[in-house]
């Protein structure tokens, strides 16, 4: 299965709340530098598909910067597409523009994670929920008024707060002034971008709770974005878990939770705390940080971090310590490699002085300083380190990637269904050629 096309069979156990509402296909917002001869873009969202089906609450998760508001303000047009599709009710939204566009917009509304910052101060509580209605010219004067009195009673407000500013409520009752400002138009679809993460903890399960009566009430569909797993597992019916704009993993909430199938979901899981102090459970500690979404790897977006990353024949004999130094040694020739260097350094490294990129050998110190290199392996990095000290990093990647380097960063994997549940995982450790024991990080190669 191709990285654009994700299994969408609606008669799993997911599909049976409705048919897809929104389709998408191999959707990418890049945001380029704004410079005056353009540059690398940074890739937000490179590349992602799946569906949100009809009344169901389809959970998005990740490490920060990982591309998941991006890509809900991309779902409601809030943010450009740079490519591909997404389809609402059969229609590719993406398309649309002018009096067609602020038409779909009744159909699909946001709700923004900072009450504080989300609502105008200057407004009373009754203008702010009454502006959508003011702008699509929503019947008459009165009717709208009276819409927003019905709307403040919805969400578990007085209809008397009406007429109140937004410094006047505690963080939970902005959040549902916020609601009632996004059910205005009677949306089908909502995206909820961290509804509750700046709320506390008892306030989070009222808005939750409330979340959960709206969508039986008015039959809504859900986009929740989220870092807190437990709310996520609370409340969604199925889980995408996204990493450097890629959607890593989807299947259903409690399979997804209970029986992980890619190595980065299982390290995600891994952090949740555990209440029970005799659980012998370990946490996945991953090494380094995400990639510069500027310059993602070439193959699999987790290969840098990934401790199930395929090592070639001849070196998975090697220490994991090593292991995890040759990556790191990459990482840094990498980030080398795309530095520029200013003119003082220029000057220095004419004239013989030290500059920041000289520190190839207190590098080596550090990574492999205290480690016992098999010769073969010694050989290859005393042959790196002479390319990266003349300042030929991509010399040097060449040499690292024709020794050390694997599929996983070669070449992108494919989706894998791994249950009929429409559960799916975007990992290489899948295929035929790279299954691992089940006892690889306790994740599900088969």
């Amino acid at each position: 299965m191709s990285q654009d096309v994700i299994s969408t069979d609606t008669e799993t156990e997911y599909g049976a709340r409705g048919d897809p509402m929104v389709e998408v296909r191999n959707l990418k917002t890049y945001y380029d530098d704004g410079g005056l001869f353009g540059g690398t873009p940074v890739k937000a969202v490179d590349g992602v598909s799946f569906d949100i089906h009809q009344g169901e609450t389809l959970g998005l998760v990740g490490e920060s910067g990982c591309g998941k508001t991006t890509l809900g303000r991309t779902l409601i047009q809030l943010e450009d597409a740079t490519d591909g599709e997404v389809k609402f009710d059969g229609v590719d939204i993406t398309d649309l523009s002018g009096d067609d566009l602020y038409e779909w917009r009744r159909n699909a509304q946001i709700v923004f994670q900072d009450p504080d910052s989300s609502l105008n101060d200057r407004m009373t509580v009754g203008e702010i929920v009454r502006e959508p209605l003011d702008a699509q010219d929503w019947k008459t004067p009165r009717e709208r008024r009276q819409r927003v009195r019905e709307l403040l009673d919805t969400v578990g407000l007085q209809r008397e707060h009406y007429y109140r500013y937004p410094h006047q409520f505690s963080g939970g009752q902005r959040q549902r002034v916020g609601i009632a400002r996004t059910l205005a138009l009677e949306p089908d679809f909502i995206v909820l971008d961290e509804p509750v993460s700046a709320l506390d903890v008892s306030v989070q399960a009222e808005i939750i709770n409330l979340l959960e009566e709206l969508q039986e009430e008015f039959g809504l569909t859900y986009l929740f974005i989220a870092h807190d797993l437990s709310v996520v597992r609370h409340i969604c019916d199925r889980v995408a878990v996204m990493y450097l704009g890629n959607v890593m993993e989807i299947g259903p909430t409690e399979e997804l939770f209970t029986d992980p199938s890619n190595p980065y979901t299982h390290a995600l899981l891994s952090a949740i705390p555990e209440p029970d102090p005799t659980s012998d459970r370990e946490r996945i500690l991953l090494h380094g940080t995400p990639p510069n979404p500027r310059y993602p790897p070439s193959g699999c977006p987790f290969s840098t971090r990934c401790p199930a990353r395929i090592r070639p024949e001849e070196y998975r004999h090697l220490d994991d310590e090593i292991w995890v130094a040759l990556n790191t040694l990459r990482e840094v020739l990498r980030e080398r490699e795309r530095a520029d260097r200013s003119i003082r350094e220029r000057i220095r490294e004419r004239f013989g002085g030290d500059t920041r990129f000289a520190t190839i050998e207190s590098t080596y110190e550090e990574l492999f300083g205290d480690l016992e290199l098999p010769a073969d392996v010694q050989s290859i990095l005393d042959r790196i380190a002479d390319h990266a000290m003349n300042n030929e990093e991509s010399e040097a990647i060449a040499v690292f990637s024709d020794e050390f380097g694997s599929i996983c960063e070669g070449e992108s994997p494919e989706y894998h269904s791994t249950s009929p549940n429409g559960h799916e995982s975007y990992c290489h450790r899948h295929g035929e050629d790279y299954r691992s024991p089940k006892d690889v990080l306790g994740t599900r190669f088969d």
